[in-house]
């Protein structure tokens, strides 16, 4: 039976004790009792409160209990029961709460992995900072034995093992997300492999297994890679390498896998001097230099300077393909090559084997996405410091010591602050749901979406204080990105593990054309593939066709990476690789005149355009950290850039873009003192020929009555029309 909410006596007296209900600690404790935390208790009486009063009918019990309250004869606990089973209705997952957290308990991971519970397992900790010698006596231990495995965190670190295992008669397989090389002609699985971590088998034998950079355990997105390795690996010895910050989490963790962690550590091999002076000036760049910058715009701009002295620089940043990155350090590190400097990110912290004699910051403040997810620009930490600072002067090349200084004298003295901290020790692992996890929740909750499922389990999730759950916002993107995509729930989760930059729309777009293409069931063919990147591609001409080419890069990759998870949708696996091959040669050529890419790029550009290229962090909307105060010096080279480019675009100067730029006009009038042209003629910015140009121009446009920028003949002409209105 209904009745109608109107015969409950007085609206106002109904929400009033609503509200006390909600408001007393037995009832939260008795919602959290039934899995509802504080989240979930105030969504569900927000929903419950609204049924009551919007709702034209309550049902009779819960009418009766409603008028026994207000009339002083019931209490506001009585309401919990109807409370409970409205939240039920909007939170399906409360009927099966014990079974759902029973699925997301993690606190013991070690149980995840009988098969390495079974052997007693030897841990060996390498420790010692960068160009110690710790990751090399592991693979020598690697190699002497009868079959082992690497984990690196990067492709080229994979690839390097792999060579140098085959070189030495070690046979040895390739694996990463996208390739498999085999070291025997018919396929046969050598008994040793090099691979990325997240690739490691954890049910193959070995005798060794080396973990490299352990101390990415606590990495917010990958370090559950390290956990899973570390252990999971079924080898009798396991020889771990990293900093010694992690040493004191590995014991502990291996204390509850009843393994006992033999520390072996390292000094580093050469010597690392902090200088006493900044350069301050590319002038004063020497041979074996490499500048150090945390924005591709920066490392534009650095290079053209160089370039502009008459000094080839090779150039390394995060998003090149591989062999790009070895191409350009080869020509960097060859003796008979006249590139003597390098302008890069700090890519080269890992995986990346130079000659470098000195290393220069360019700035010690990088960008940064805190836990908020807000952009914000923060100081490098030491750890980071250390593992930029310790490419310098790496054992065995022609440096026998390394050197570290800034760009700027405001930045060197923090900078030694930082180098000389001690880093934080590493507090704890990192652990991710597996596809096994999420299914079960699946079963209890059919009707949830796969981001909702994630959200659920983290949410219940239980771990001990040596672990946290991984960062899984690009996981939620990529399930909400292809949510409408009609897909079963394994493939799904494979498709939002695949590895790729959400802030690449290209590459975004493109794996949704594979979802979408995948769910009808149709193969992704070679034919289908180059229609939708428009191969084949010719040379860049310009920066901006150099990001691209990149991007593309990255969809050859992703195809990759599926097909070897659905080798019959994905059928044409060679034939992209050999056509990567053919766009990586491409996207050298354009490394390789990155110069004039740059120039193509700011001479097309809109007068005022400072940036060549959209950044991934643009520090005119980050949030700055208090201790980030010489951020300024590593745009100061952009501005001056941004000012040659609109000079020299004066004529061609709209009156929109004029009034946008007028703030400038007491910089541009410092052409005729000198100063300005001056600075950016030592910055290598301006030629002796564009400031005559650019002189000549500017007396052309007053002659001509073509002003610009807020001229003072406009506002003459400005001020006769104003007294003409008050007139």
């Amino acid at each position: 039976m209904l009745l109608k909410r109107s015969s409950v006596k007085h609206s106002s007296e109904v929400l009033k004790n609503l509200n006390k209900f909600y408001k007393r600690k037995e009832i939260q404790r008795l919602g959290a009792e039934n899995g509802l935390d504080a989240r979930l208790f105030h969504q569900a009486f927000i929903s419950f409160r609204k049924y009551i009063m919007e709702s034209s009918s309550v049902s009779a019990d819960l009418h009766i209990i409603l008028n026994d309250i207000c009339c002083g004869a019931g209490h506001v606990d009585d309401l919990f029961p109807f409370f409970l089973r409205h939240a039920k209705q909007i939170f399906p997952m409360l009927d099966c709460m014990d079974d759902l957290r029973k699925i997301s308990d993690l606190r013991l991971p070690p149980n995840w992995y009988p098969d390495a519970r079974a052997i007693q397992r030897k841990i060996i900790f390498h420790a010692g900072p960068t160009n110690s010698g710790k990751t090399y006596h592991a693979i020598q231990r690697f190699l002497s034995a009868k079959s082992g495995i690497y984990c690196g965190p990067l492709k080229l670190l994979a690839h390097e093992i792999f060579q140098k295992s085959n070189d030495a008669n070690v046979p040895c397989d390739l694996v990463t997300g996208e390739e498999r090389l085999f070291a025997n002609e018919d396929s046969r699985q050598a008994p040793h492999v090099a691979c990325t971590i997240e690739m490691c088998s954890t049910n193959t034998p070995y005798e060794v297994a080396v973990i490299d950079e352990i101390q990415m355990i606590r990495d917010p997105a990958r370090g559950w890679a390290w956990t899973r390795a570390l252990l999971g690996l079924c080898a009798e010895e396991i020889h771990v390498c990293g900093e010694p910050a992690a040493i004191d989490l590995v014991t502990e963790l291996m204390y509850t896998t009843g393994e006992e962690v033999e520390v072996r550590n390292y000094e580093r091999l050469t010597p690392l001097t902090v200088l006493d002076y900044a350069l301050e000036s590319l002038d004063n760049l020497r041979a074996g230099d490499c500048i150090v910058c945390f924005s591709k715009n920066d490392i534009y701009s650095v290079s053209r300077q160089i370039e502009a002295r008459g000094l080839e620089c090779a150039v390394i940043y995060g998003s090149l393909p591989p062999g790009t990155k070895l191409e350009q350090a080869k020509k960097f590190n060859d003796p008979d090559d006249p590139c003597k400097i390098l302008v890069a990110t700090d890519a080269i912290g890992m995986g990346l084997n130079l000659c470098i004699r000195r290393i220069i910051f360019n700035s010690i403040v990088k960008p940064t996405v805190n836990e908020k997810g807000e952009k914000e620009i923060d100081t490098i930490t030491t750890s980071q410091a250390l593992q930029i600072a310790g490419r310098a002067g790496r054992f065995g090349s022609s440096f026998r010591q390394g050197e570290v200084t800034t760009m700027h004298r405001e930045d060197l003295a923090q900078l030694r602050d930082i180098l000389g901290e001690p880093v934080p020790p590493v507090q704890a692992a990192g652990l991710h749901p597996t596809p096994e996890q999420i299914e079960m929740f699946a079963y209890h909750l059919p009707d949830a979406t796969l981001s909702n499922l994630i959200d659920i389990f983290v949410s219940l999730s239980q771990v001990d204080g040596m672990y946290f759950v991984c960062n899984i916002d690009d996981f939620k993107f990529l399930a909400d990105m292809i949510q409408h995509i009609p897909l079963n729930l394994r493939s799904r989760y494979v498709f939002c593990t695949a590895p790729l930059n959400r802030k690449e729309p290209f590459v975004c777009t493109t794996l949704l054309k594979f979802a979408r293409q995948f769910s009808r069931n149709e193969p992704l063919t070679f034919d289908w593939l180059c229609r939708h990147t428009k191969w084949p591609l010719a040379a860049p001409k310009n920066i901006k066709e150099l990001v691209h080419l990149e991007a593309v890069h990255d969809v050859f990759d992703l195809y990759l990476w599926l097909s070897y998870r659905f080798m019959d949708m994905f059928p044409d696996a060679a034939l992209v690789r050999d056509i990567q091959k053919k766009l990586d040669d491409i996207i050298q050529i354009g490394v390789c005149n990155i110069t004039k890419l740059i120039r193509a790029s700011q001479s097309a550009a809109a007068p005022g355009t400072a940036e060549v290229v959209a950044e991934d962090f643009p520090l005119s909307g980050t949030q700055r950290d208090p201790r980030a105060v010489s951020e300024r010096h590593g745009a100061a080279s952009t501005e001056a850039l941004s000012i040659a480019v609109e000079a020299a675009g004066l004529r061609r100067a709209k009156s929109t873009r004029a009034s946008r730029l007028g703030g400038r006009q007491e910089e541009l009038k410092s052409y005729g003192r000198g100063s300005l042209a001056n600075r950016l003629l030592r910055e290598g910015l301006l030629t002796q020929e564009m400031l005559r140009q650019l002189e000549s121009e500017w007396q052309d446009q007053h002659r001509n009555g073509r002003y610009g920028f807020g001229s003072k003949r406009d506002d003459q002409h400005s001020s006769k029309e104003t007294r003409k209105k008050r007139k």
